[in-house]
């Protein structure tokens, strides 16, 4: 029995992932997308593909298969909340982050009048910006724009308090961001909505993979996040608290249920996507060993993988600042931030340094990573993005940084 001293190494994670055994031009790949979309353990498949072929059938009505599934749906429901520290009504599964948020801003969008205001950030993937961005021309709704420190790229927060005003209903801020792997204190941020009586909307998606999230210490009023983005399917799960996910108008067909959280899902869900769901997190707490509860595991898990983090953070920034000409964009090393880096080389795009890299079986992101505010604010065309996960070792990115380093000097 693993214990709670007893957590699993590196080598023993990677080994849950077949993705890690592909080779590319004779070599094993290195994935630095994570921030992008991670790899998927075995477990999360074969969940998948056992709801398939074992369960599958709709919800609901009075026969083995469908009580299955409903069994399935509220077990992944309960991993879900176990996740975010929540209530299983609480927690509503979609498409992805991005349709999530669009509905719940459109119904929101429905208790507006023309001339209240959202507040948005540059910071944020543009997931957060569209969909309050969509109610000033459906509902005249105003948007203000929360700046960036371009120097520290921390959100300017004492900017966000003098732009708060009785018109205020709601702020949207990442946890972290996609892009630099900054993290907004959402403490003080959830401090400054409460004090203007405004709603408070996160965007997990990044946070999520690196750091255990509790909605009730950052008593927000919403928080989304993607599953893909931490070793599942390509789903989207949104808390709702239970106050507002009871009260608010959600669009939904007439005879759909009015309960929640079923009021804020719309149409046939992604049964098999949230079979992985579930895994996915099981997967997550089998980090920290297996003594506790889940959320205890959970825990567990994420301090380990928090300090690997670190120093794999570590080594590849140390060894990309010693190469000439690249130029890292994010916060301190001692600053509260992911393990994700993105810079630029002098004279090569970031697209081709990606290609670059995969010639050499080193997969990393490249572009503006749908934040596309902050990087305009940078003054650049595009950044290459390293993110580290589960299964990054300290020789993948010793690797990196020699390729790097090799492109420099040609």
């Amino acid at each position: 029995m693993r214990g709670m001293s007893d957590l699993m190494s590196t080598n023993e994670i990677r080994s849950q992932f077949p993705a890690l055994q592909r080779l590319h031009n004779g070599r094993n790949v290195a994935y630095f997308d994570a921030p992008g979309g991670t790899q998927v353990p075995r477990g999360v498949a074969v969940a998948m593909t056992n709801y398939l072929l074992e369960h599958n059938a709709n919800t609901h009505w009075g026969y083995p298969t469908s009580d299955e599934t409903d069994a399935i749906i509220a077990g992944s429901r309960l991993a879900a909340a176990d996740f975010l520290n929540s209530s299983p009504q609480e927690i509503v599964f979609g498409a992805n982050m991005t349709t999530l948020t669009f509905h719940l801003a459109r119904t929101l969008g429905r208790t507006w009048s023309s001339g209240d205001e959202v507040l948005v950030t540059e910071l944020d993937h543009d997931a957060n910006v569209a969909p309050w961005r969509a109610l000033e021309r459906d509902r005249g709704v105003v948007l203000r724009m929360v700046p960036v420190n371009l120097e520290t790229l921390q959100l300017d927060l004492d900017a966000m308090e003098k732009l708060v005003s009785p018109r205020t209903k709601l702020i949207a801020v990442c946890g972290a961001s996609n892009a630099v792997g900054a993290m907004p204190d959402l403490i003080r941020v959830g401090a400054i909505a409460r004090a203007a009586g405004a709603l408070l909307f996160v965007d997990a998606v990044h946070l999520a993979p690196h750091e255990l999230v509790d909605v009730k210490r950052i008593e927000c009023d919403f928080l989304a996040c993607s599953p893909y983005k931490f070793y599942g399917p390509h789903t989207g799960i949104l808390y709702a608290r239970d106050e507002l996910l009871q009260s608010l108008p959600f669009p939904k067909l007439a005879p759909a249920p009015d309960n929640a959280p079923d009021r804020a899902e719309t149409g046939t869900l992604n049964h098999e996507g949230i079979a992985g769901i579930g895994a996915a997190i099981e997967f997550l707490a089998s980090l920290g060993g297996d003594r506790g509860s889940r959320r205890e595991r959970l825990h567990r898990g994420y301090i380990e993988q928090h300090a690997r983090g670190t120093n794999l953070l570590r080594i590849l920034h140390e060894g990309l600042s010693a190469i000439k000409g690249v130029r890292i964009y994010g916060p301190a090393l001692e600053a509260d931030r992911t393990p994700t880096l993105s810079f630029t080389l002098e004279g090569v795009a970031a697209e081709e340094i990606s290609r670059r890299l995969a010639d050499q079986a080193i997969f990393a992101s490249h572009g503006n990573f749908y934040a596309s505010t902050l990087i305009e604010r940078l003054g650049v065309d595009g950044l290459l993005r390293v993110g580290c996960g589960c299964y990054t070792t300290e020789d993948e990115v010793r690797r990196l940084v020699e390729e790097v380093g090799r492109m420099a000097k040609r």
